[in-house]
């Protein structure tokens, strides 16, 4: 095992990780009914490296990336979650894992070895997770470099399917960056939360990369007059 590998299969049982946890719940079979929806659409364009974001903090983008992810390693995929948000990070505290080692130590001194000797073994299928990293004091800076770019590509030879866990879109820059370098993207609102108005501005932020929406998921309820105009407008 390569040095910065451990496995956490022991601490995977959380409450965050439902898929994990409680494979046979009606979450985690929606979360399979994602999974499925997402292969299918990648039947006719290529969806492997695949961001997924929300409007504002708190709507369970991070808890949707994680579990996502779990239901593809489940499905017998080489899966690899990164945390791109490098402003506040969660990915690491949903595994219950180190982040003292991360996507900013390879993005600021890479080189092909540098993705085998950070990412860590969940202990679950083929899963891997890349933490952010030590906050930076310029995130939209590093997220802009030239070596992100060619680094996706090497995450891409290594794995089926990539998730990127960003930063909220209405909050930074950092996501629209991010956004160039995916093929497929994921929007993820919160029932009770979410602003019809901040649905509609994420829409618009994403009007340039609008091929590359997968979907929406909703949390929290989505059986409402709300859910029926996000479907009408995105």
């Amino acid at each position: 095992m390569a040095v910065g590998k451990q496995k956490f299969g022991d601490k995977l049982k959380k409450r965050n990780l439902v898929a994990y946890s409680s494979p046979d719940s009606l979450i985690s079979e929606q979360y399979r009914a994602i999974r499925t929806n997402i292969k299918f659409s990648s039947v006719s364009k290529k969806r492997n490296i695949i961001m997924i974001t929300s409007p504002t903090s708190g709507e369970g983008k991070s808890t949707t990336a994680a579990n996502l992810a779990v239901s593809m390693a489940q499905n017998k995929e080489k899966v690899l979650l990164i945390d791109a948000n490098l402003r506040n990070p969660t990915i690491h505290s949903i595994f219950k894992i180190p982040n003292k080692t991360g996507l900013t130590n390879i993005l600021s001194d890479y080189t092909a070895s540098s993705l085998d000797n950070t990412v860590y073994r969940t202990g679950m299928g083929d899963l891997d997770v890349l933490t952010s990293g030590p906050i930076p004091f310029n995130p939209g800076e590093i997220m802009g470099v030239p070596i992100m770019k060619e680094f996706l590509v090497q995450c891409e030879r290594n794995y089926d399917i990539v998730l990127i866990d960003s930063p909220s879109i209405l909050e930074v820059t950092d996501t629209k960056i991010l956004a160039n370098y995916c093929n497929g993207i994921i929007l993820v609102f919160n029932n009770g939360k979410t602003e019809l108005k901040k649905a509609l501005a994420t829409k618009r932020i994403l009007q340039f990369v609008e091929e590359k929406i997968v979907g929406v998921i909703l949390n929290e309820n989505p059986e409402t007059r709300f859910t029926n105009l996000l479907k009408r407008i995105l």
